[in-house]
């Protein structure tokens, strides 16, 4: 029998889910252990350890048919689940991209399997030669059409709505100047989203902690927040990691350019300058003065 204690969401955990999703998500927090309890179960899992971010928890386990350490993946909304489920099996085709064993959109629930050694690129220094053979492999091993009747994924546009809509919900100290910001950066990065010449399936939240060290120095995806659009979208965070001068982000965007077949440095910086206001407005609001906030908030201006 699963230990429930391990399944219950502690304070801080439960407290960021229901920030996300709002007081009807209670319940389902009340009913999680015994929901990961009958997913064990069903997947033949015995849970190890737990932790999660702001959408999800997640379970390691190690599976009883095989001894191998999988994560169980549960989410209060089975869009988010339904939408991550169709992104992985459409990148089912690379090892660049954390495999799908298993899912239950319906239930919110995914099954992942390990990567190893699974170390996030977050707080390590990286080499662009390893982001962009991500980058070509997640823009050459999707689906080449656009999504279907019935698919759970949305435009490029929702996503890019729902960043700055977020955003502007957490108004920063500088209230007004912060709101001008954003909603001036909304209109150029959803004009960017429409004007993508080749719309391919995109990571979403393509950043350093969604990147872990796989096999033979591979970088490899994690916990995509997938949408339909222009791919350059996942290079943002890499030209921007840490940033505080234009010229360097100015060589990122040439070097990832000339290593990704048909991204395009202008329009890599052109996102930096319209989603830079996202990342100015949160350093902002943790109120930081530094010499990174000054340049978020220039090319936000």
């Amino acid at each position: 029998m699963p230990d429930l204690r391990l399944m219950a969401l502690p304070p801080p955990a439960r407290a960021r889910l229901l920030a996300r999703f709002g007081p009807a998500a209670d319940a389902w927090c009340e009913a999680l252990p015994g929901q990961v309890a009958a997913l064990a179960e069903r997947w033949g899992l015995e849970p190890l350890a737990a932790g999660g971010g702001g959408t999800s928890r997640v379970f390691r386990c190690r599976r009883y048919a095989d001894g191998r350490a999988v994560w169980l993946k549960v989410t209060p909304d089975p869009r988010i689940a339904a939408e991550e489920a169709e992104a992985l099996a459409g990148w089912e085709r690379t090892p660049s991209v954390v495999a799908l064993l298993a899912a239950d959109p319906g239930a919110g629930a995914l099954l992942l399997d390990e990567v190893e050694p699974g170390t996030p690129v977050r707080g390590q220094e990286w080499e662009p030669v390893q982001v962009a053979a991500l980058l070509r492999e997640l823009r050459e091993s999707g689906p080449a059409e656009g999504p279907g009747e019935g698919s759970a994924l949305r435009p490029l546009a929702h996503r890019v709505c729902f960043l700055f809509d977020l955003a502007l919900r957490r108004a920063g100290p500088d209230g007004p100047a912060a709101e001008i910001r954003l909603r001036r950066a909304r209109v150029q990065a959803l004009e960017l989203a429409a004007s993508a010449s080749e719309p391919r399936l995109v990571h979403g939240d393509l950043h350093a902690a969604n990147a872990l060290d796989g096999p033979g120095g591979r970088l490899v995806a994690i916990d995509p927040r997938p949408a339909w659009g222009d791919p350059d979208f996942d290079a943002v965070d890499w030209v921007l990691d840490g940033v505080s001068r234009a010229e360097v982000l100015e060589e990122r965007a040439a070097a990832l350019a000339d290593l990704v077949p048909g991204l395009s440095a202008d329009r890599v910086r052109a996102w930096a300058h319209a989603l830079g206001a996202l990342l100015a407005a949160s350093a902002a609001r943790a109120g930081r003065d530094d010499a990174r906030t000054r340049f978020l908030l220039g090319l936000g201006g």
